[in-house]
């Protein structure tokens, strides 16, 4: 895999650190999907789930632009992947769903997700509201929140790697 990966620092202050594993979740994400076909990106891990890397893959990208975009600055941006008709699309994947697109749109999300939370102290409450509940986030449980949320599913991640081709690791 050539996705560098880059631990978190050990000893930087609470919004480096926070940071810092964000990213290394990001980054191990995009190194269980490394050297795979677009077929074999969008391989469900079991019958009946539609659970596949690259489904994995647009979730994230859906759960930055919730929490960054739409929750902490309000900007107005809808889902990229689901509606309310289809609330699990972004795992409704057909030929014409592209590594490619999937892993640009992903990227373009977190570099959104940057932009946004450069504006925000740690403590600062969001602009917005989670289509769950009508109560203001501060920027350090949407960080905590996202680091959990990649480490669940990097958990999967890791169990539809192995059915696809063997590949293991952390």
């Amino acid at each position: 895999m050539t996705t560098p990966r880059t631990g978190p620092a050990l000893n930087a202050d609470e919004r480096t650190m926070l940071e810092g594993w964000l990213d290394y979740h990001r980054q191990t994400l995009a190194q269980k999907c490394e050297g795979l076909t677009d077929a074999q990106l969008r391989t469900a891990s079991v019958p009946p789930s539609e659970l596949s890397l690259m489904g994995l893959v647009r979730h994230m990208a859906d759960v930055e632009r919730s929490w960054f975009r739409r929750v902490l600055v309000d900007d107005g941006a809808g889902p990229l992947h689901y509606s309310d008709a289809d609330p699990d699309g972004e795992f409704h994947l057909t030929e014409a769903d592209t590594w490619a697109r999937s892993h640009a749109t992903w990227q373009a999300e977190i570099e959104a997700a940057r932009r946004c939370a450069a504006d925000f102290a740690l403590d600062d409450l969001s602009r917005g509201r989670s289509r769950f509940t009508d109560q203001p986030f501060s920027l350090r449980w949407i960080y905590t929140h996202m680091i959990e949320e990649y480490a669940r599913h990097n958990g999967h991640a890791d169990l539809i790697r192995e059915r696809i081709d063997g590949v293991t690791g952390d």
